[in-house]
């Protein structure tokens, strides 16, 4: 991916990602609610954020995406815990990592196979320095490491935590970026 370019989206998800009042480093917790995005998550549907949709569960999964992204988790669980394939997981995943509820969130991850994201992601965190010590990674993604990195620096306010959120913004970037390729196949 090299580099995160919200402008390569549809206008509608790309001011969601922009910098600006919208932009943010995802809490390794819940957070609080992005109230400034709100109505702009509200009025998404995958007909306007979507341009010649060719799979709906993989725009959904944007969509959950970017809930969680801006801290609404309710929303987001809403839209994740209906998606069948392994994205779907991954976001459920994520969510339950975020809640914080680390049994749950490794339980979905146990749902999530290998994947392009697992492969992307180590490669983004070796280029951009944020690898952890304690987060190996060589070849492949360990999202129960990661699960246990978030739980012991959640709260701690040390650079680890800063790191994990750091990480954190890489993955959901990814993802996303997988999950809206898979949508319109571009």
């Amino acid at each position: 991916m090299k580099q995160f370019v919200p402008a390569t989206y549809s206008p509608p998800i790309a001011e969601l990602w922009v910098d600006g009042p919208f932009q943010t480093l995802p809490e390794l917790g819940p957070g609080s609610p992005n109230e400034q995005a709100r109505a702009a998550l509200s009025a998404l549907t995958i007909e306007n954020a979507f341009p010649a949709t060719l799979d709906q569960d993989a725009a959904r999964a944007c969509l959950s995406g970017l809930w969680l992204y801006h801290n609404f988790m309710d929303p987001s669980h809403t839209i994740c815990q209906d998606l069948q394939e392994w994205y779907g997981s991954y976001w459920h995943g994520i969510l339950h990592r975020r809640e914080p509820d680390p049994a749950n969130a490794k339980y979905w991850f146990r749902h999530v196979p290998s994947n392009p994201v697992f492969d992307l992601l180590p490669l983004e965190l070796n280029e951009t320095g944020l690898s952890l010590p304690l987060l190996v990674v060589e070849t492949t993604w360990d999202p129960f490491k990661f699960v246990d990195a978030c739980e012991a620096e959640r709260g701690t306010g040390s650079t680890s935590e800063f790191r994990c959120r750091g990480i954190q913004l890489v993955e959901f970037q990814l993802l996303f970026d997988w999950c809206y390729r898979k949508a319109t196949a571009g």
